[in-house]
């Protein structure tokens, strides 16, 4: 059994880790033969925070914050606010806990996760370029052309294309993603009105606006929050070719058109252009071939939801592709990752549009922002929309009727006669978790008949589940089902029996 990943990015080697978890041969092709260094994302938020740590992996990332990480975290708590929606930095806490945000650039990211995946024993083929593919009922075969050979050697200009066969291929390789192109994929959506930059840049002038957002009569121009971190926004269409590189000059000059300055570019660190196309695969799943990540959706960055999203991708497509890949359980069980993650990119979509909508310079915009900043000054619409944009209000339609089942877990704690247990850890085995919860301390002894046939519902699924029994004073029901993702599955007071959600998301019990 072996499945390919093509694309190494965040989401890439993500999934290739849930995989590995399950002991499943997992090669990641990467067409870079390095992490690209380009200016990307800077920050994880939300459930991707949550979705760290319960791999194991938060500190790590907290770790390759370093400075950066405890700047920004200084500056949130000192102005009280979580983040910013257009420009706007009116967001406070969300509803659900949980640490808001971990600044971290994407190559750091990357590195974290790379390792992991190198310690799980992930096979990652970097320089390796996919061509071509194709699929059978049986399975995909990938046509890959390998690294260039070392100019200096003997052995020609070019490496020799070869096959690779998969039982399943993952396309986590980007917006223009070859995967998607390649199979039956719809990707519609709107396109871009903006050009946008990034870049790490040393001006003549850094004070040349004042730190953060500013919204000019010709677009708007990020300073900061690091020193020369820029981000430049106008309104006059996508970019003629995306893929050029940015000289200083075209740099420059979109700095002056915006600020109204004549500040001048000394030199760049890195750049990259952008626009605000939004677009979404009709499907995330053609036969034996999925998609995730950008190479399903498509947005601009603002607000910084693309690593979020990605990762979550990543977290509910793993354990489900692991457990149908081992005959574990049915084929349909699939057919889900389509049905709980597009409505969530869908609205990742919408609300990036607004964003854009609300950078727009003139008098017009200028009323909807002060009509909208009024309106988050309310608490209940500043928490509404603070949930969205971190994902804290996400619920999967599982088909129950109880709010808690198909919503994040929070992390529970359990004390066992062990000693103390948390969810987040539990987790770490990318299993599912059976929590039950007893009255006294001497849980063994006060088990109810109930808890009793809970525990022993559960060791049917023993491969797949994890059962702890214990004491608590936040658990929300007398028993909880999450799911390896960090989803609720099933609680004492669902309308389903405790067989029913097993068999529904972890395939049939042992021995049927």
């Amino acid at each position: 059994m072996r499945i390919v990943i093509v694309g190494g990015g965040p989401v890439g080697l993500m999934a290739a880790c849930e995989l590995r978890l399950y002991g499943i041969e997992t090669v990641v092709l990467e067409r870079r033969p390095d992490i690209d260094p380009t200016i990307k994302a800077g920050a994880i938020q939300g459930r991707g925070v949550d979705a760290l740590d319960r791999r194991g992996l938060a500190d790590r990332v907290r770790e390759a914050g370093g400075e950066r990480l405890l700047a920004f975290q200084n500056l949130m708590r000192q102005h009280g606010i979580r983040g910013h929606f257009s420009g706007m930095f009116v967001l406070r806490e969300g509803s659900y806990g949980g640490e808001p945000m971990l600044p971290v650039a994407q190559q750091a990211l990357e590195e974290v996760l790379n390792k992991r995946a190198a310690e799980l024993g992930v096979e990652v083929r970097r320089g390796h370029r996919v061509l071509e593919w194709h699929q059978d009922p049986d399975g995909v075969t990938l046509r890959v052309a390998g690294p260039e050979p070392d100019p200096e050697a003997d052995a020609g200009s070019e490496a020799d294309p070869y096959e690779l066969h998969a039982d399943w291929l993952v396309g986590a390789d980007g917006g223009r993603s070859l995967v998607r192109k390649g199979g039956a994929f719809a990707f519609p959506g709107t396109d871009g009105i903006i050009t946008g930059y990034q870049a790490v840049a040393e001006l003549d002038d850094p004070d040349f606006v004042p730190l953060g957002w500013n919204r000019r009569e010709h677009g708007m121009v990020v300073n900061g929050p690091n020193p020369g971190r820029l981000l430049l926004v106008e309104f006059d269409g996508p970019p003629a070719d995306r893929e050029a590189p940015v000289s200083p000059e075209e740099l420059q000059n979109a700095l002056r058109r915006i600020s109204g300055t004549q500040v001048s570019v000394k030199a760049i660190t890195t750049v990259t252009r952008f626009t605000d196309n939004a677009r979404q695969a009709d499907t995330y799943r053609d036969g034996r071939v999925l998609l995730a990540g950008d190479a399903a959706h498509v947005h601009s960055p603002f607000g910084g939801q693309g690593l979020n999203l990605g990762l979550g991708d990543a977290m509910n497509l793993g354990w489900k592709l692991a457990l149908v890949a081992r005959g574990q359980a049915p084929d349909s069980l699939l057919d889900t990752y389509t049905a709980e993650r597009h409505p969530v990119a869908a609205r990742v979509l919408d609300n990036t549009r607004a964003q854009v909508a609300l950078m727009r310079p003139g008098p017009h915009t200028d009323a909807l922002r002060g009509i909208f900043a009024q309106l988050l000054a309310h608490d209940d619409a500043n928490r509404w929309l603070t949930d969205m944009m971190g994902g804290d209000d996400l619920r999967y339609d599982t088909g129950s009727g109880l709010d808690a089942v198909g919503r994040f877990c929070p992390d529970l704690r359990l004390d066992t006669p062990e000693g103390p247990v948390r969810l987040a850890e539990r987790l770490r085995s990318g299993r599912g978790q059976l929590f039950v919860v007893t009255a006294q301390e001497t849980p063994d002894a006060a088990l109810t008949p109930d808890a009793a046939l809970w525990i022993k519902t559960a060791a049917e699924w023993s491969d797949r589940v994890e059962v702890a029994v214990g004491t608590s004073v936040e658990a929300p029901s007398r028993a909880v089902l999450v799911r390896p993702d960090g989803f609720v599955a099933w609680t004492a007071e669902s309308e389903q029996s405790l067989p029913e959600a097993l068999g529904r998301w972890f395939g049939p019990a042992e021995g049927e």
